[in-house]
């Protein structure tokens, strides 16, 4: 309490002080005393001085000497008065610490009362700072002071926006909000580097008090994603000092780039409510991320990080929302890992599907990718270009061929280990479908091998590893390989050119033109293409090709069959003209005369649409039954039929071939005429005789004149698949459509509802997007968690989308 005089002369410049001039103290003015008197501890703390100046009876000055000045305070900075303030507007703490701020800080914090105001702020802003807008229904209220203590702190920071204006806060997208409440919005300006664009807003969902205005502050301040390089369990930031969880996004390098923008999106949507992070599986060795992509560490002591399997970014702000949720996916998890587990003890021997029943047998057991290069819808393109060869498994992660293709597809890595050139890849179309439709993919999976400047050629052979590593190291090869002299055209019929497959068993085609065959020549080039890959085959059309044609008693266009390293060469007439006639006669050479019927090349065989004649052993069979079945498939009748031979200990399936036939296993060797595409009789020779060209003729005879009896008729049932084969790509867009945001960096809009999953297909109601949702779409990734984990082991309710269908 001070005298007049005593007040003015301690006045410091810029410092600010509150004045009440009294004379003798009413009762009336006694509760207003005592409320300034309570709000000095805490002006104090901002600087200001509260002060009761006493005035004497005979000071008529400004301040003491009008009746209706002794009824207002006043605020000074030095000696210059900044406002004056009705007492009855001073009612208590609050309303004296919010209005005194807020004269104190008039020139930092702005009022708005329209959108317009509101906007031309933010522009004034984007790329430079951010914004805080605060709706308080009536200035002096405990909200007020909160937001202007807040500004007192941070208005060097952030710029503070301030309205009371209800119809604003509809204005800025939050009108569902109650006009009665405050409402705090901190305002992204310093990302929005375009006019054009709003500042995205992350509203505040607490009450309006100074420690949760601070607390939502320090979580605007943190970084969007953090990124981890250890274990998680050591993991803190102020996410989890301020009590709120953390989620990680496990990341691996080749998805690098979409994890990152996965993980920010999600830090968007959880944007005051959770930290996201990104552990890079790379660099933390820990078992447990393999099966997992998603992880939650809480801010609870001594509670442990939940590792889980998320589907899309959606489950993941589910998970932070819903507490429980958490509880709920791991009670899932466990129950599916236990049907599983019991449908592996109990049930193998039901299984519809060999390949669903092998993958479920071996999920557990992880695959050695690591030489397998991920590709992604960023480094598809980079990677065909950096590497002479390109080879490309296009695969979905739930499909059980594609997982079993990759078991096949990891030894071929193996094989071709350190091989110049040649760069083995992976593209899983269900993360990313843009890249496998761009790439005419519709079925899985499907092997391409790309080269530089020339079309892919895709893999139609076996799906195992010996055929596959043959595939790649052939088509290495340039189809036709040119030969400049007799001395290369030699060596490559001995195998040993070029030098890359002169370790490699193959058989080797040479075709020899000379300048006057020209036409045949280009068709037997175009057949190369056709057949790359799968057979080499060289040309020689120099000047002496007439030399090497006579060699080997040819004249040109002649083709030279070179088979086992040029222990046999044996020369062909080309007559044939069109490159499809010499792609089918290349490879009806290319069979063997007397072949050993396996898995992989029965169909080679079956497409010949042939009887056979089929010589069953336990074991190799004799040199004498060998001898003579030769004779057999050399002669004549050749061309009738296809002798051939099966080993029942290195094909195990031809004992069921066997009860087909003749309902149990009959004594071994055993000599079958089948016609598998024609009537589907079948004939056993006589046991009691031997095996040789002379009787096996004489047997067929009879079986033309119908004098023989069959032993069996096989069934005239189509050997078909039970349905018809997917699109699974053009399924994946029209039935699931969020999957559609793969073929950009744009993301539908959140307020998008998801299609219906009614067997009619409706799909939801979908509404208008806001302005701010509009601004928020654009590069914005995808709501998947496409790249994330190597999602090798299908999940359960993926697996069941095939019968769905």
């Amino acid at each position: 309490e001070l005298s007049p005089q005593e007040y003015f002369s301690s006045l410091q410049a810029g410092r600010a002080s509150l004045a009440y001039f009294s004379h003798n103290v009413s009762p009336g003015a006694q509760p207003f005393l005592e409320q300034i008197e309570h709000s000095a501890e805490a002006l104090q703390d901002y600087g200001v001085s509260v002060v009761k100046v006493n005035c004497p009876k005979e000071d008529v000055s400004r301040y003491c000497g009008k009746e209706n000045a002794l009824r207002k305070a006043y605020l000074f900075r030095g000696n210059m008065l900044i406002r004056e303030f009705p007492t009855d507007a001073l009612f208590d703490v609050n309303s004296i610490v919010a209005n005194v701020l807020f004269a104190l800080l008039f020139n930092e914090v702005k009022y708005v009362e329209t959108l317009a105001d509101l906007q031309n702020i933010e522009n004034t802003l984007k790329g430079r700072s951010n914004m805080v807008f605060a709706y308080v229904p009536a200035t002096g209220t405990a909200e007020h002071r909160a937001v202007m203590e807040a500004a007192f702190v941070y208005g060097t920071v952030h710029q503070f926006v301030l309205t009371t204006e209800a119809m604003l806060l509809k204005d800025t997208g939050n009108g569902e909000s109650d006009a009665s409440s405050a409402r705090l919005l901190f305002c992204h300006c310093q990302r929005a580097t375009d006019l054009a664009q709003p500042c995205r807003r992350t509203a505040m969902g607490q009450t309006l008090t100074m420690l949760n205005i601070h607390r939502h502050l320090k979580l605007m301040g943190a970084p969007l994603v953090t990124e981890v390089a250890e274990d998680p369990e050591k993991v803190s930031t102020v996410h989890l000092q301020l009590g709120l969880p953390l989620v990680f996004i496990l990341s691996q390098k080749e998805t690098y780039e979409a994890d990152r923008r996965t993980a920010e999106f999600v830090a968007w949507q959880l944007l005051g409510k959770a930290g996201v992070a990104l552990l890079s599986r790379d660099l933390v060795d820990l078992n447990i991320l393999l099966r997992s992509n998603v992880a939650l560490k809480t801010p609870d002591e001594g509670v442990p990080i939940k590792y889980l399997v998320l589907e899309d970014t959606d489950e993941v702000i589910k998970l932070v929302e819903d507490k429980n949720k958490v509880k709920r996916i791991q009670e899932d998890e466990e129950e599916n890992e236990e049907d599983e587990d019991e449908k592996e003890n109990n049930s193998q021997d039901i299984q519809d599907d060999q390949v669903v029943e092998a993958v479920s047998r071996d999920k557990k057991r992880e695959l050695p990718l690591e030489q397998i290069l991920v590709l992604t819808e960023e480094t598809f393109h980079s990677a065909l270009s950096e590497t002479a060869r390109t080879v490309v498994l296009f695969y979905a992660s739930w499909e059980a061929v594609s997982l079993a293709m990759l078991r096949s597809y990891t030894k071929v890595a193996d094989h071709l280990k350190g091989m110049q050139g040649v760069l083995l890849s992976r593209v899983n179309c269900w993360d990313w479908p843009s890249v496998c439709t761009a790439e005419n993919v519709t079925q899985f999976p499907t092997i391409k091998i790309y080269k530089k400047g020339e079309r892919a050629v895709m893999y139609d052979g076996m799906w195992g590893t010996e055929e596959l590593t043959s595939f790649i190291m052939l088509s290495r090869v340039s189809c036709p390989l040119k030969l400049a002299t007799v001395d290369e055209a030699e060596r490559y019929l001995r195998g040993e050119f070029p030098s890359e497959l002169s370790s490699y068993h193959h058989t080797s085609l040479l075709g020899v033109f000379s300048t006057a065959t020209n036409e045949a020549r280009k068709a037997f080039e175009e057949a190369g293409n056709i057949l790359t890959g799968h057979v080499t085959t060289g040309m020689y059309f120099e000047d002496d090709a007439l030399a090497l044609s006579r060699k080997y008693a040819v004249s040109p266009p002649a083709l030279l069959l070179s088979r086992s390293g040029g222990q046999s060469v044996e020369g062909i007439a080309l007559s044939k003209q069109s490159a499809q006639e010499m792609v089918q006669m290349i490879r009806y050479e290319l069979l063997d005369v007397f072949p050993e019927i396996t898995v992989q090349n029965l169909p080679r065989y079956l497409q010949l649409r042939k009887p056979f004649l089929i010589l069953f052993g336990d074991g190799d069979i004799s040199q004498m039954e060998s001898k003579e079945m030769l004779k057999l498939a050399k002669g004549g009748p050749q061309q009738e039929f296809v002798a051939c031979w099966l080993n029942l200990k290195k094909t195990p399936v031809g004992r069921g071939v066997l009860k087909a036939y003749f309902a149990t296993v009959p004594s071994l060797p055993v000599l079958v005429w089948v016609n598998l595409h024609a009537g589907g009789q079948v004939f056993k020779f006589p046991s009691e005789q031997s095996i040789t060209e002379t009787n096996v003729l004489s047997w067929l005879g009879k079986l033309k004149a119908g004098l023989e009896i069959p032993s069996s008729t096989l069934s005239e049932e189509d050997w078909k698949p039970p349905l018809p084969a997917y699109d699974f790509l053009q399924m994946m867009e029209t039935a699931v459509p969020e999957l559609a945001l793969h073929t950009s960096h744009h993301r539908r809009d959140t307020s998008e509802r998801r299609p219906s999953e009614s067997p009619g297909g409706d799909t939801g109601v979908r509404e208008e997007p806001s302005q701010e949702t509009k601004a928020e779409k654009v590069g914005s990734p995808g709501r998947d968690l496409r790249g994330t984990a190597p999602r090798l082991a299908a999940r359960e309710k993926q697996g069941k989308r095939h019968s769905e269908l």
